[in-house]
């Protein structure tokens, strides 16, 4: 079916619809991933995003099961070159898209994603709209006015605690939007994992008796999270508390840092990262629009990213804190940086920090 991507500038891109055919609204974003396209979709960190995938097929592997990174897709819209129809891999269990019109979600192809791409990098990330109707410019004026961002956050996070047991340490994850290899990365460390909802405050955590606090990756501004950041301020000092991505962000907030948005954002596997602590060079999984853009007194950088020299990591000089941008569980991509688990750990026990 014949359908359109529209930019917030006004550029049209007509291509063939696929999957679901509702007219969907949201951040367009582009990935860099040759592979992992089954994870992207499934990460919550997406969520309300329409998603481009810069590598120019799709679905040629089709879709599994078990490699989900959530319970079902996340974005509002996919875009790509070309789409396999024919997928081929053993563990294929559904094509792609049957798997986005069960869950329904609208796929584009056979739009030019290298043009794409040059806009979004040259004028920065904006709002599109994915559609299988023409619409006037006054009728797409309109809608773009009235778009509203909502709270990503409550949406993907949680409604309930659970818990996965383990008879290690005891782990205490704020789920912002954490992705399911977050968890099993702590898990096949024999953790104790007990989640909580992202509004959750430290009285609540308390009577778990925690080892360390943790606070998951998920999509959105953290600035716009002042009631979650409140929380996490309460958090500083009582528990060991280490984060990722979004939990990075929030983290530096109540510590008195900043958060800026960058121009087109860190989306893909490939991204090389420099652990300050012993000069290694590791390639990391990314996936993020924000970044933390003054780091808090009392922090010092431990990771920055090779390619523009942003903070990667940041280690507190007296309490227990300690975080990363990047994702070190990967899923998709390399797990170069699959030790920053260890770290984690190490800090859950207390490893030559103290709580002052």
């Amino acid at each position: 079916m014949q359908g359109y991507l529209i930019l917030e500038n006004g550029m049209r891109f007509k291509g063939e619809c696929f999957g679901d055919t509702s007219i969907v609204s949201g951040e367009v974003v582009f990935n860099t991933g040759m592979t992992g396209y089954e994870e992207v979709l499934t990460d919550p960190s997406y969520y309300g995003q329409i998603v481009m995938m810069t590598y120019p097929l799709i679905g040629n592997y089709g879709i599994n099961f078990q490699d989900m990174e959530s319970n079902k897709p996340k974005v509002r819209g996919f875009i790509m070159r070309e789409r396999c129809k024919t997928p081929s891999n053993w563990r294929s269990q559904v094509a792609l898209e049957e798997f986005l019109k069960e869950n329904k979600i609208i796929g584009i192809e056979g739009v030019d994603t290298r043009a794409i791409t040059s806009i979004l990098r040259e004028s920065g990330t904006m709002r599109g709209i994915v559609t299988t109707k023409e619409f006037t410019d006054e009728e797409i004026r309109e809608m773009f006015a009235a778009y509203k961002e909502e709270d990503f956050v409550e949406k993907v996070s949680t409604k309930a605690i659970y818990r996965i047991s383990g008879t290690g340490k005891k782990i205490a994850l704020i789920d912002f939007g954490v992705k399911k290899s977050i968890i099993e990365s702590f898990a096949r460390r024999d953790a104790e994992i007990t989640v909580f909802p992202h509004d959750t405050k430290y009285e609540d955590i308390e009577g778990y008796n925690p080892d360390m606090i943790f606070l998951s990756n998920g999509p959105g501004d953290p600035e716009k999270m002042d009631k979650v950041i409140d929380n996490i301020k309460n958090m500083i000092g009582k528990k060991p508390i280490t984060g990722i991505c979004l939990g990075h962000q929030l983290l530096a907030l109540a510590l008195g840092g900043g958060t800026g948005k960058l121009k087109y954002g860190h989306r893909g596997c490939n991204h090389p990262v420099k652990d300050l602590r012993n000069g290694k060079i590791g390639i990391t999984s990314q996936n993020h629009g924000y970044y933390v853009d003054d780091v808090p007194e009392n922090m010092d950088v431990t990771h920055v990213n090779v390619n523009d020299g942003t903070v990667e990591g940041f280690m507190h000089r007296e309490l227990p804190i300690f975080s990363v941008q990047f994702h070190p569980e990967a899923s998709p991509g390399p797990g170069d940086m699959d030790y920053i688990f260890d770290d984690f750990i190490k800090y859950a026990g207390g490893e030559n920090y103290a709580v002052k």
